[in-house]
C-alpha cells in the first residue's frame, strides 16, 4: 500500500484544506484517503493500489495556489526558511503593511477631499483607496479565483465579492477598509497558527539529534547523528544531559527524570540492569548504557508518531463541524441573495442599501472561526496528555472519557503491582516442597504468564536446576502440560484439577484454605495424583485505592473488577481496592462478555488492562486502556489509550482532562455561532458595515485558536 506524506506549505486555514481535498481526492480515490495535521501543514495521502506519483500530487496542489514538499525532504532542511508558511507569512506582512500605508494615506486624503470631490483630491483618494485593494487582495485573489473555478465558496471568494460589490457601488473607503483588516486578519490567523505549531513542536523535540557512542567494547566514544546509532552500542550519558536512545544501564548509576514520557515528576533510580528511554532527562550520575531500539523505534519515537497520526483521527464534534460548514456557507450565500433582493422588491427598499447588507453577509458567512476551533483544541490536548504521560491514539479516544458510566479493571498488573512472589509451597503425595517447586518452575519456564514467571524465580532464587521439559502445550487460561524426565506432568489453576478429577478432599481443603487467604493457588502433578500446590500473592498497588475513589467521584457510576484470578483472591483485591464488582475466573472469551454487560447497562464503558491479554475485552469496551505501556510496544499498539506509566492516578485527571477539552470546544463553537448570529441579527436591521463584519469573525478565528490553545497548560496529575 502506497503511503505518502507531505508538508503543504502555506497550509493555515479549514478552507485551504477543503480546496487540497477537492483537488487531491480525484486522484487518490476518495475522502477517506487523505488526511489532515493542520497545526503541522501536513497532509498524508493513503494512495492504496493507485497508481499515482509524488509529482502528480505535488502538481494537484499547486493548483490550489499552495505548494507541497515530500515530507523526507521538509526534515532535511534544517533552516529557519523551512518552516511551513514562513514565505507567506512573510509576503502577507509586507502587503499588510502596502495596504495599510495606502489605506491610511486614502483615509486623510479623503478627509481633505471631502469624501467625494470629482477634483484631484478626490481622484487621488480613490486611487490611493484601490491601491489598498490591490496590494490587500494580492494573496487573496489567487485562492478566490480556485474556489469560484471550482464552485464552491469559501472565506477568500465571499471577501473578494463583496469587496467588489463595494467597489461597484462607490463605498470606496469600505472596499479598503475591508480588505485592509483581512489582510491583517489572515496575518494574525497565520501567525496564531503558527503560535500553536511552535508549541506543540517543543512538545515532541525531547530528544538529543547527537550521541556519544562507540561501537566496539574499548574504543573512543565519539559524537554522531542518534540515527546512525544501531542497537548493541554502547552510549555514555554526562549528569544534565537528555538520554539520546532506548537501551540498558550496563555501567553507573543516577537518578533519572522520566517526566516528559511518562509525567511523573519524581526521579527514578537507575542502576546496571535497569531500562532508560530516549527523551528522559538525566540528573546528577554519569553512566553509560547499551542501546537496545535505533532511533526511530525508541518509545519516544513511538509516542510521537501516535500522537501525529491521533491528529488525522478526527473527533465526533470535529466531524459533525465539518458536515455543518457544508451546508452553512451555502445557506448563507442564499440568505445573502434574498437580503439584496427581498426588501426592494417586496418592500420598496432601497437597493444600495440592502446590496451593502448583503454583502455584510457574504462576509459573515465564513465559517473559518468555526472550523478551525476543533482541530485546534483537539490537538492542544492530545499534546498536553502526552506530556502527562498518556498517549491518546485520537480525538475520539479524547472526547470519549468525559462520556464514560463505568471502568473495567483487570487485576494483575493494574490493580495490583502485576510481580506476584511465591509465599507457599505445600507438598502433597510423598513429594517435597522442592520437587514440587523444581517440576512446577520447568513447566512454567517456556510461559509468559506472571504467575510462571513468579515460580522461575523463586526456584532460581533457591538455587534449584530446572530440567528441560518435551511436548509442551498450553491449555488455554487453565494451565499447560508437558512430558519431564519421561513422566506427563500438568500445572494450572484449581479449577482445572477439578476438571481433571483430581480434587479430593484434602487437596481441595488445603486449596480454599489458601485462596480464602487472598493467595493464587498453582497446582502441579502427574496423570494420577497431585505432587503439590504452590500460594502466590500480589500486592495491591498503593494508589489503587485513591484512585477508585477518584473515579467515582469523577462521576463513574461502576467500577468492576475483571480477571481470570480464582473468585477468593478477586474479592480480597476487590475489597482493598473499593470496586463496585468482582467478576473472578473468568477466561478471555468471559472479560468480553463481562464487558459486553455492562456496555449494555451503562453505555460508555472503558477496560483498563495490560494491552496485550485482555486485548479483546478492550476491543469490546467503548475505549480499551494499557497499563504501564513504557515497557511494552505491544501495549502502545493495542490499545486506543495507553498510561505510559504504571499510575492508576491518570485514569480520574483523564477523565477531567476530556471533560475540559470537550469544553473548550464547545465554548469555541457557542462563541463562533454568537458572533455570526450576532451580525446575522444587524445586517437584517440594516446597521451592520463591512469593515465590522471583517473585524469580528477574523477576531474570532483568532480567539477560538488561542482558545484552544489553553489546553497545552494542562492541570497538573
Amino acid at each position: 500500500m502506497q503511503r505518502l506524506t507531505f508538508m503543504i506549505r502555506g497550509m493555515d486555514c479549514a478552507d485551504e484544506v477543503a480546496m487540497l481535498r477537492r483537488e487531491v481526492e480525484p486522484l487518490v480515490g476518495g475522502a477517506d484517503r487523505l488526511a489532515f495535521d493542520l497545526l503541522s501543514a501536513k497532509m498524508i495521502v493513503d494512495a492504496g493500489d493507485a497508481a499515482v506519483s509524488q509529482e502528480a500530487i505535488v502538481r494537484a496542489v499547486a493548483r490550489t495556489g499552495l505548494e507541497a514538499v515530500p515530507w523526507e525532504r521538509r526534515l532535511a532542511e534544517a533552516s529557519e526558511e523551512a518552516a511551513p508558511g514562513l514565505w507567506a507569512r512573510r509576503g502577507r506582512l509586507a502587503m499588510c503593511l502596502a495596504s495599510g500605508t495606502l489605506f491610511a494615506t486614502a483615509l486623510a486624503a479623503g478627509h481633505r477631499a471631502g469624501w467625494g470631490d470629482a477634483g484631484t483630491a478626490g481622484l487621488a483618494y480613490r486611487v490611493l483607496c484601490v491601491g489598498a485593494v490591490v496590494t490587500g487582495e494580492w494573496f487573496i485573489l489567487p485562492k478566490a479565483w480556485n474556489a469560484l473555478r471550482a464552485l464552491r465558496p469559501d472565506i477568500h471568494l465571499l471577501q473578494a465579492v463583496s469587496v467588489a460589490g463595494a467597489l461597484a457601488i462607490g463605498e470606496w473607503f469600505e472596499a479598503a477598509a475591508v480588505t485592509f483588516l483581512f489582510a491583517v486578519a489572515l496575518l494574525l490567523e497565520s501567525w496564531s497558527v503558527g503560535r500553536a505549531r511552535h508549541a506543540i513542536r517543543g512538545l515532541m523535540e525531547l530528544s538529543p539529534a547527537v550521541a556519544r557512542s562507540r561501537v566496539t567494547p574499548g574504543g573512543a566514544y565519539e559524537e554522531r547523528p542518534v540515527g546512525e546509532v544501531g542497537a548493541g552500542a554502547e552510549v555514555s550519558v554526562r549528569p544534565g544531559e537528555r538520554i539520546p536512545l532506548d537501551g540498558a544501564v550496563i555501567d553507573g548509576s543516577t537518578t533519572v527524570n522520566e517526566a516528559p514520557i511518562t509525567g511523573e515528576s519524581l526521579p527514578v533510580h537507575k542502576e546496571p540492569g535497569c531500562d532508560v528511554y530516549a527523551g528522559t532527562l538525566n540528573n546528577e550520575g554519569a553512566f553509560i548504557f547499551r542501546v537496545t531500539k535505533a532511533a526511530e523505534d525508541t518509545t519516544l519515537a513511538r509516542v510521537i508518531r501516535m500522537i501525529e497520526e491521533a491528529q488525522a483521527r478526527r473527533a465526533p464534534t470535529e466531524q459533525w463541524v465539518e458536515r455543518f460548514a457544508r451546508y452553512y456557507t451555502p445557506a448563507m450565500m442564499l440568505l445573502a441573495a434574498l437580503i439584496a433582493t427581498a426588501p426592494p422588491m417586496l418592500l420598496g427598499a432601497s437597493w444600495r442599501d440592502w446590496f451593502y447588507q448583503a454583502l455584510v453577509m457574504l462576509v459573515i458567512a465564513c465559517p473559518c472561526a468555526l472550523v478551525i476551533s476543533t482541530p485546534v483544541s483537539i490537538v492542544a490536548g492530545l499534546a498536553s496528555a502526552a506530556r502527562a504521560g498518556v498517549l491518546i491514539k485520537g480525538g475520539a479516544y479524547l472526547e470519549a472519557p468525559a462520556r464514560w458510566k463505568a471502568v473495567a479493571v483487570d487485576k494483575t498488573g493494574t490493580l495490583t503491582l502485576g510481580r506476584p512472589e511465591v509465599q507457599e509451597v505445600v507438598s502433597l503425595n510423598d513429594h517435597t516442597p522442592q520437587e514440587v517447586l523444581t517440576n512446577a518452575a520447568a513447566l512454567e519456564s517456556v510461559s509468559e504468564h506472571p504467575l510462571a514467571r513468579a515460580i522461575v524465580r523463586r526456584a532460581e532464587r533457591d538455587g534449584l536446576e530446572i530440567p528441560r521439559v518435551t511436548e509442551f502445550r498450553a491449555v488455554r487460561g487453565k494451565g499447560a502440560e508437558a512430558v519431564l524426565n519421561g513422566e506427563p506432568f500438568w500445572v494450572g489453576s484449581h479449577r482445572y484439577i477439578h476438571e481433571r478429577g483430581m480434587d479430593d478432599a484434602p487437596f481441595h481443603g488445603k486449596a480454599v484454605e489458601l485462596e480464602d487467604a487472598g493467595h493464587s493457588v498453582v497446582a502441579v502433578g502427574t496423570s494420577d495424583h497431585v505432587c503439590g500446590l504452590i500460594a502466590l500473592a500480589d500486592d495491591v498497588r498503593p494508589e489503587s485505592r485513591r484512585a477508585m475513589d477518584a473515579l467515582k467521584r469523577a462521576g463513574i457510576e461502576h467500577v468492576a473488577l475483571v480477571t481470570g484470578d480464582n473468585e477468593e483472591t478477586a474479592r480480597a483485591v476487590g475489597d482493598a481496592t473499593g470496586v463496585d464488582s468482582v467478576h473472578a475466573e473468568l477466561l478471555p472469551e468471559d472479560k468480553v462478555r463481562a464487558v459486553e454487560s455492562l456496555v449494555r447497562e451503562y453505555g460508555h464503558v472503558a477496560m483498563v488492562g495490560d494491552g496485550v491479554n485482555d486485548a479483546p475485552a478492550m476491543a469490546a469496551a467503548s475505549v480499551g486502556i494499557a497499563m504501564g505501556a513504557i515497557g511494552s510496544d505491544a501495549a502502545i499498539e493495542t490499545a486506543d489509550i495507553a498510561l505510559m506509566a504504571d499510575d492508576l492516578e491518570r485514569l480520574p485527571w483523564l477523565i477531567h482532562h476530556a471533560r475540559r477539552t470537550v469544553g473548550v470546544i464547545k465554548q469555541n463553537i457557542a462563541l463562533a455561532l454568537a458572533v455570526k448570529g450576532a451580525f446575522i441579527a444587524l445586517a437584517l436591521a440594516g446597521c451592520a458595515t463591512l469593515w465590522m463584519a471583517i473585524a469580528a469573525d477574523s477576531g474570532m478565528a483568532v480567539l477560538v485558536t488561542f482558545n484552544g490553545l489553553r489546553l497545552l497548560k494542562g492541570r497538573s496529575i
